[in-house]
């Protein structure tokens, strides 16, 4: 059973920081904190309003958080006990408390890579992570991403049936789902893997919780996987942090004229490895989680490997699409066939995965397609 004293704790820590574990640890107990006095508090660096939530909490809050807590599948992991998940535990400035949810607690401790990026991917961005993390998760790496829009469900959705299993982290308390279309969702992730929060229930998904998320997700992790971002992305703050805390940042690169390729180069270029195929992350993160690679080579290929079209003309046709935007007029010149036989090859290259339409009735080349 959770202590009065850790609940009270929970309810002091406002915004995270480095001096609650350190206070924890030299007090030696949850109750031991909780008992100091508000002399001793505030000289230790503790705000007024931190000792006064500390000394006089919201009881019926609490009795609400006990409730929750009596629900299936949750529990309340704290920093120090076996539960918690050493590589978090390492991190300068680790969630004193942990909410999670779900069917799978076991993967808080299993080897997890994150996958992250932008919130409005294009459709290859969006199939691409969904077809890594399918592939990750079936090879034994837990997906960790932060259940947001685009590029973070498809993660979610791409490991969700694979023994790896996939982890979601909240910005919100664990019944506050936010994106709101996302409940169904985190209602599978729950069946299937865990949903974590360092948010209490009740907890709103407040605009300054996101970035404090996204500590976790790279604390949790021993990678971090961008597919696709802009510069200011919220993921390079994911991937920033990973690499301060000492793990590997991985970066798939696009083209020079998607601008939510951009974020991802940036990173090739600060020093993250670049990611052609999924087994380019296990060659990286081998020796470290101990993998056997015979095994990683006997199973599916991983994604990206090429897929060839056996009609001369729809192959004829893709060879003439670029990676870049690629208008029907070039394509029509590039192609030597009509405006229209070339609408209608279009339409299936689009149907069957190998192209995307773009804005401005143009085109670009998916990995799919490429030779």
């Amino acid at each position: 059973m959770i202590s009065d004293a850790w609940l009270a704790i929970a309810y002091a820590v406002q915004s995270p920081s480095q001096r609650w574990p350190a206070l924890l640890a030299r007090a030696g107990s949850p109750e031991a904190l909780a008992g100091e006095s508000p002399s001793a508090l505030a000289a230790a660096g503790l705000g007024e309003e931190q000792i006064r939530r500390l000394h006089a909490p919201d009881r019926a809050l609490l009795d609400r958080w006990r409730r929750w807590l009596e629900g299936e599948s949750r529990a309340l992991v704290t920093l120090g006990s076996d539960a918690y998940p050493p590589l978090l535990a390492t991190v300068p400035d680790p969630p004193l408390v942990l909410w999670i949810e779900g069917r799978r607690p076991e993967l808080l401790a299993a080897p997890q890579l994150a996958i992250v990026g932008s919130r409005n991917p294009t459709g290859a961005g969006r199939q691409t992570a969904e077809d890594f993390a399918r592939y990750l998760a079936r090879n034994g790496l837990t997906v960790t991403s932060g259940l947001a829009s685009g590029i973070d469900a498809a993660s979610h959705v791409g490991a969700l049936e694979e023994p790896g299993g996939t982890i979601a982290v909240l910005g919100s308390g664990l019944d506050r789902i936010y994106p709101r279309n996302h409940v169904a969702l985190a209602r599978r992730i729950a069946e299937r893997g865990l949903l974590v929060s360092e948010y209490g229930p009740g907890a709103a998904p407040e605009r300054h919780h996101f970035p404090h998320r996204n500590r976790i997700i790279a604390g949790l992790s021993v990678g971090t996987l961008v597919v696709e971002a802009t510069r200011r992305s919220g993921s390079l703050i994911t991937a920033t942090l990973a690499r301060d805390y000492g793990r590997e940042v991985f970066a798939i690169p696009g083209s020079i004229h998607n601008p939510l390729a951009r974020g991802c180069h940036a990173l090739i270029r600060q020093g993250a490895k670049l990611v052609e195929e999924a087994g380019d992350i296990f060659g990286e993160l081998a020796a470290l989680l101990a993998l056997d690679m015979r095994e990683l080579q006997a199973a599916a290929p991983p994604p990206s490997a090429p897929a060839r079209l056996d009609d001369p003309a729809y192959a004829k046709l893709l060879e003439c699409v670029d990676f870049a935007p690629t208008s029907i007029t070039d394509l029509v010149e590039r192609s030597r066939l009509t405006a229209a036989e070339v609408s209608s090859m279009l339409l299936v290259l689009e149907l069957e995965g190998f192209v995307e339409a773009l804005p401005g009735g143009r085109y670009s080349r998916l990995a799919k397609g490429s030779a």
